[in-house]
């Protein structure tokens, strides 16, 4: 028998990352829909190449790297915040 009434929480699409002091226009946002496992599994794969980028801009001397792994961590943290707050909408 099919269990029809649960359904995979998804993300809201809510979530936007801003860059900038004054920055009125999102740089990104989530889209709505996607399954929050999937948001939450892309988010750590997200956070670890951000963990090596950061050693590596780090150790190198390499700007470019750490700001690179500050956009990526800022897009990890985005996926998470709108799975969230798929997790725990009361609607699904």
């Amino acid at each position: 028998m099919a269990n029809d009434d649960i359904t995979t929480p998804t993300t809201v699409g809510k979530t936007r990352f801003y860059q900038g002091e004054g920055m009125t226009q999102p740089l990104f946002c989530i889209e709505p829909g996607i399954p929050c496992q999937h948001a939450r599994e892309q988010a750590s794969e997200l956070m670890g190449v951000v963990r090596e980028l950061t050693i590596t801009g780090v150790m190198e001397d390499n700007p470019q790297l750490v700001w690179a792994s500050h956009y990526l961590s800022a897009l990890a943290k985005a996926l998470l915040d709108d799975a969230e707050l798929g997790m725990t909408r009361t609607d699904h």
